[in-house]
């Protein structure tokens, strides 16, 4: 073990920590350049064959930026599409963004190390960082903001802005990231380095999609239709509609998924295999049919209409999202993991005077208020497995099969789970089946 890494793991002070020097390489979970094509004409494009885990080498440091000891991450679907090449290869995102120059050129490698999702100790700071310090216990948000470009004042989200370790390079699985001072959040006291990883991404995608002010602004008492409740989202989704006095209805796959979601405090559950959608409705009446038949199950549940439908699965469910919306509802959607082109018959749409609301990511403030209900215990991790760096593909193939529910964690530096945690009494008071509602399931 490189003495940097040992001091982490050891509890060293910031100034012991100062003083070691950075080591040349470190392990991280990467793709090649050399592999961007091995997935043509392929029918499973599984992402054990292109992820791999193997030493890289250690990039200089931006003033604005830190190097972040990472002790966990978690898995989300834009490695999924990071590790398939698709849309398009995230190799090219790497090259537009080195165009810049200066410091953006050490991003164009011929390896790219992915994770938008950290939890970790700061061991060294850029010259212009001046609100963290070595030693700092961390969060990261996912947003790579442009700080010059006007539109960052008014929305980060509107700026030229990346997702961290899928538009840029030295993402977080991996012993070390390269983080920008702008990204930083204080890690919960009461959660331990894997929990505290797996709630940014999903959990502040989630926030701006359902509170944010530019996402659906639910109110009190809003029916809420969430696709896909027990996933990453969805989990993050049901416990914000919950808490902010809406009534929850997910939608998931198994009897098993339902259980989970119950668990989460989900009002109402539909198993959509029970009404017959099990996979992607043709368009046309075969859609409307099915849309028909999940809105009396809706009613039939809580007499009414959903004033929001909370919609990441994308081409398999807009369709069905859009006709079972209430007249003047909304579909607030962030992404589209069954696939980008979406059908629907926009005479639901006009006619009933209902909206889409694109929402992508969450800006600084959005990430630091899901992490703020962390930390009052009003938000509990949504983290059902942990796997080591080692196995970062099987858990990866773990999101990219839908084999999972949650959040699917990653132990970085940290030799084992549980580390962390500094503040016991209030995790004690939280107690751990509430905050570890998917892992207490067998």
């Amino acid at each position: 073990m490189e003495p940097l890494t040992e001091a982490v793991l050891q509890g060293a002070d910031p100034d012991e920590l100062s003083r070691i020097p950075v080591p040349a390489e470190f392990l991280a979970a990467h793709l090649r350049q050399e592999d961007a094509d091995i997935f043509v004409g392929a029918t499973d494009k599984d992402v054990r064959s292109s992820l791999r885990v193997g030493r890289v080498a250690m990039p200089e440091l931006a003033p604005d930026e830190v190097l972040l000891a990472v002790m966990a991450s978690s898995i989300n679907y834009n490695t999924v599409w990071s590790a398939t090449f698709e849309p398009v290869s995230t190799f090219d995102a790497l090259k537009r963004m080195a165009k810049a120059g200066r410091w953006d050129a050490r991003h164009d490698q011929p390896f790219h190390v992915v994770g938008s999702d950290a939890a970790g100790i700061v061991v060294r700071t850029g010259a212009a960082v001046r609100r963290w310090a070595v030693g700092d216990r961390v969060s990261v948000c996912p947003l790579v903001a442009d700080t010059e470009d006007p539109m960052t004042h008014a929305d980060s989200m509107l700026s030229d802005m990346r997702a961290w370790g899928y538009e840029t390079n030295f993402g977080g699985l991996a012993q070390y990231a390269v983080v920008r001072s702008s990204q930083l959040m204080p890690k919960p006291a009461h959660l331990t380095w894997e929990e505290a990883a797996c709630i940014p991404l999903c959990g502040g995608t989630a926030y701006r999609m359902l509170i944010g002010d530019r996402g659906a602004r639910m109110k009190q008492g809003d029916v809420v239709l969430i696709w896909g409740a027990s996933g990453g989202l969805g989990s993050f989704a049901v416990q914000m509609v919950k808490n902010g006095g809406g009534i929850p209805v997910g939608v998931v796959s198994s009897e098993y998924k339902a259980d989970l979601v119950r668990k989460l405090g989900c009002d109402v559950v539909i198993n959509r295999q029970e009404i017959g959608i099990g996979v992607q409705p043709e368009p046309g009446p075969p859609t409307v049919k099915l849309a028909k038949r999940l809105g009396r199950a809706i009613r039939q549940a809580v007499g009414e209409d959903p004033h929001i439908v909370f919609d990441y699965v994308g081409k398999a469910t807009f369709g069905l999202s859009v006709i079972v919306a209430r007249r003047g509802g909304s579909i607030v959607t962030c992404g589209s993991t069954s696939g980008f082109e979406h059908n629907f018959d926009n005479r639901y749409f006009w006619m009933n005077l209902k909206r889409v609301i694109g929402s992508h990511g969450m800006n600084l403030s959005e990430a630091t208020e899901t992490m703020r209900l962390s930390r009052l215990g009003k938000l509990a991790p949504a983290l059902s497995a942990v796997y080591p760096l080692a196995e970062a593909a099987e858990a990866t193939r773990l999101v990219q099969t839908n084999a999972h529910t949650g959040k699917v964690g990653v132990l970085c530096m940290a030799p084992e789970p549980g580390l962390g945690v500094t503040d016991h009494q209030l995790r004690a008071r939280l107690g751990e089946q509430w905050l570890n509602p998917l892992r207490s399931m067998p």
